[in-house]
């Protein structure tokens, strides 16, 4: 359960980034992304889309933008999915001082990793770079609510090259950046998620990781599925609908409760999701699975 977890973190990217400017305009782009056409609508100004077009023809021009317009830049092209070019964008401030670049190249390492073209040995290098990414991100700014949430994921990531000894030993660390990052801002839907996902985990280790927790710690991290759901439900009070995965949880969480009532109506709306993406129909073809159970 616990290794699932860190595959969770590992598989979790945000789909949608929510770009909230006093009086910008919402506009309906259709965007071509990795060989296929999909729809977004997000809030842009006009400038956003200037200088994503800018960015997809000429990168290096990029380098010429304030600070402020190159993440609101950076920012349009994570939201339509465009990984390659964000990181051809962001990797130029490496060296940066200013954790809003940092922990925004360590997400846009994070997700170039989990490409499918990307190698093995190309994905472990990426996994290892989002993580200093992370971490330098951290050091700088403290008070940043995204450098918590994702050092908190890389720091699982790395753990999948490391071993189970370490992913259990790393649980703690990951839980208080994540507790961090919802102090700093409680309106991040995806760190309440996480938390959800950390506590459903503990809550079904097996035996024998459990024998593995205790040998690490005086006091083996511990959960219920009561403090799961929690999280889950506030998670979509503070951004309904905003992820499959989210409402999936629910579900499953409601079945360990033996709610099957509840647990039956989550799994539906999984079901009435959009699948946009390869972990939406992953997602959607397990809430089918688990409702054929309930039925049964």
């Amino acid at each position: 359960a616990f290794v699932g977890l860190c595959g969770a973190f590992r598989r979790f990217v945000v789909r949608t980034v929510k770009i909230r400017r006093i009086h910008e305009r919402v506009w309906t782009h259709r965007i071509r992304t990795s060989g296929r056409e999909a729809s977004f609508i997000m809030a842009v100004t006009p400038l956003s889309y200037l200088m994503y077009k800018s960015v997809t023809h000429f990168p290096a021009v990029s380098a010429l933008y304030k600070a402020e317009e190159v993440l609101e830049q950076a920012d349009y092209l994570y939201s339509c999915g465009d990984t390659q070019k964000l990181h051809q964008l962001l990797v130029q401030y490496k060296d940066s001082d200013d954790a809003e670049f940092l922990w925004r190249l360590a997400r846009a390492a994070r997700d170039l990793s989990l490409l499918a073209s990307i190698s093995a040995h190309e994905k472990k290098r990426l996994t290892y770079e989002a993580f200093d990414f992370a971490k330098k991100a951290l050091e700088k700014n403290e008070a940043s609510f995204a450098a918590h949430k994702w050092f908190a994921i890389c720091l699982s990531d790395i753990g999948d090259y490391e071993g189970v000894k370490v992913k259990i030993g790393n649980s703690y660390i990951i839980r208080d950046h994540l507790k961090r990052a919802v102090e700093l801002n409680p309106k991040d839907a995806t760190s309440i998620h996480i938390l959800g996902y950390w506590c459903f985990a503990f809550a079904e280790l097996p035996w024998y990781q459990r024998k593995v927790a205790a040998v690490i710690f005086a006091s083996p991290p511990t959960a219920t599925y009561e403090e799961a759901l929690e999280f889950f439900l506030k998670a979509e009070e503070v951004d309904p609908n905003f992820y499959s995965k989210n409402l999936l949880m629910l579900g499953k969480t409601y079945m360990m409760l033996r709610d099957d009532e509840r647990a039956a109506t989550w799994l539906r709306k999984v079901c009435d999701f959009p699948t946009l993406t390869e972990e939406d129909k992953q997602v959607h073809k397990e809430a089918l699975d688990l409702l054929k159970k309930l039925k049964g």
